[in-house]
C-alpha cells in the first residue's frame, strides 16, 4: 500500500467492512482471530470448515482423507537450483560486473524487441522508465479525477522501493524465449543500463556510458521510492508489521468499523445479484488424471510442437508483438507468399524484431520442425 493511497482506499475498505460485517452476521462462526490466537493477518476474518463449507464456499475435504503430507527432504543440489533469489540486503547476489555501454548493446540486442527504444516501452509491454526517477517518483501522490488528469507514474525507477528485484527479475525471468541464458555480468551490465535511463544515481554519481556497475556499487542504491509503502514487510518482522497494521483500523479508516453515514455525499454501490453459491451439479471432480488424447487428433503430436509451445507461443500465441498469430490463416498467407524456404531463412536468421531462432539455441532442423508445425496450424 502507497503512503499517499489512502483517500483512494477509504470507500474501498469502508465497503469492505460492510460487506464483512454482513457476511459475519450470516456465518456466526466467523472470527477475526486464528486458531492461534494470532488476528488474521489482513484485518478480516476467517471461517472455519462445518459441513464441508467455508462461509459460502465448498472445501474438498475427500482430497486429503484428514492427513496432509509433506513430501521429503529435497537435497542440497535441488535447495542449490531454486535458492536463486536476491534479497533486498544483498543475500544472494553473486559478483560480478557490466557497464552501462554494454548494457546499451544488450538491451538494443536481447529486450528492444519488446520494451521498445530506450525502454518507453509498448505493445503490451511496461515501459522501463518515464524520464528522471526522481521526478517521476513525486508523481504518486497524483489522483486520477478525471480521464484528462496527469495520474501517478509507476514505472521500475519511480515506483519499485528496491534494485534488487530488478537484477533477480532480470537473471530469472529475462528475455522471454531464453530466461536464464545471460550471464551475471550481462545482467550487471543491463541492470547498469535501465539505472542509467531513469537517471538514478549511486552514492551521489550519475551514471554515464563508462560507469562499471558490480555488486558492492549495486548494494549502495538508494530507489527514490524506498520508504514509500506501509507497511514495512521488509526483514524478519514484516509478517506482525502487517498484521499490526491491517488490524488496527485508524491507519486506513477512522477506528471504528463504520456501517452507514460513513462519509458525506450518496455512495454508489455494485450489489451481488443471485443467491449465491448453490450445490453444483454435476458435483466437482476429485480426479487429477489428464484427458484422455484421441487417437490420431490433429495435432497431438506433431512435430515441432512441444518446441513452439517451450519457446515461440510467447510471441506467436498472439498477434501483439506483431508476429503472425499461429492458426491466422490470412497472416500466415502472407508470410508464405514468397515461399516456405524464405521462411526458414527468416526463422533462423531472424527478421524485423525478432532474434535468430527466436533467441533460442535451437539447432536449424527443429527450428523448421517449428515453421512446418506452425505453418500447418494456419491451413
Amino acid at each position: 500500500m502507497f503512503k499517499s493511497y489512502h483517500k483512494i482506499i477509504l470507500s474501498t475498505v469502508l465497503l469492505a467492512s460492510a460487506a464483512t460485517s454482513t457476511v459475519c452476521a450470516k456465518y456466526a462462526d466467523a472470527s477475526r482471530t486464528y486458531s492461534n490466537g494470532k488476528k488474521v493477518i489482513d484485518g478480516g476474518s476467517t471461517y472455519p470448515v462445518k459441513s464441508n463449507k467455508t462461509s459460502a464456499y465448498y472445501v474438498n475435504t475427500k482430497a486429503d482423507k484428514g492427513r496432509f503430507t509433506f513430501g521429503r527432504t529435497p537435497t542440497k543440489n535441488e535447495i542449490k537450483a531454486w535458492n536463486i533469489d536476491v534479497m533486498p540486503d544483498g543475500t544472494g547476489l553473486p559478483e560480478g560486473h557490466g557497464t552501462v555501454e554494454e548494457g546499451d548493446s544488450l538491451y538494443e540486442e536481447k529486450c528492444a524487441a519488446c520494451h521498445f527504444d530506450f525502454g518507453t516501452g509498448g505493445s503490451g509491454y511496461p515501459a522501463l522508465q518515464k524520464g528522471n526517477a526522481y521526478e517521476a517518483q513525486k508523481t504518486l501522490t497524483n489522483q486520477r479525477t478525471s480521464p484528462d488528469a496527469d495520474g501517478p507514474i509507476r514505472v521500475f525507477g519511480s515506483y519499485w522501493p528496491r534494485a534488487s528485484t530488478l537484477w533477480w527479475y532480470i537473471k530469472t525471468g529475462m528475455p522471454h524465449p531464453a530466461p536464464m541464458s545471460l550471464t551475471n555480468d550481462q545482467v550487471y551490465a543491463l541492470s547498469a543500463y535501465i539505472l542509467s535511463i531513469n537517471e538514478i544515481k549511486i552514492d551521489g554519481e550519475e551514471l554515464d556510458d563508462d560507469y562499471e556497475l558490480d555488486r558492492a556499487k549495486f548494494l549502495k542504491i538508494v530507489m527514490p521510492n524506498k520508504d514509500g509503502f506501509i507497511p514495512k514487510i521488509d526483514g524478519p518482522h514484516g509478517v506482525e508489521n502487517a498484521r499490526k497494521f491491517f488490524n488496527d483500523f485508524k491507519n486506513y479508516g477512522n477506528g471504528t468499523r463504520c456501517m452507514k453515514n460513513c462519509f458525506d455525499g450518496k455512495p454508489v454501490l455494485s450489489r451481488i445479484s443471485g443467491s449465491g453459491i448453490s450445490d453444483y451439479q454435476p458435483p466437482i471432480s476429485t480426479k487429477r488424471s489428464l484427458p484422455v488424447q484421441k487417437e490420431g487428433a490433429a495435432g497431438a503430436d506433431a512435430p515441432g510442437k512441444k518446441t513452439y509451445e517451450a519457446s515461440c507461443a510467447v510471441c506467436h500465441a498472439t498477434d501483439a508483438m506483431g508476429a503472425p498469430k499461429v492458426g491466422d490463416k490470412k497472416a500466415w498467407a502472407a508470410v508464405l507468399k514468397k515461399g516456405i524456404d524464405k521462411v526458414y531463412l527468416n526463422a533462423l536468421n531472424g527478421v524485423n524484431g525478432m532474434p535468430p531462432k527466436g533467441g533460442t539455441s535451437l539447432p536449424d532442423d527443429k527450428v523448421k520442425e517449428v515453421v512446418d508445425y506452425m505453418v500447418s496450424q494456419a491451413k
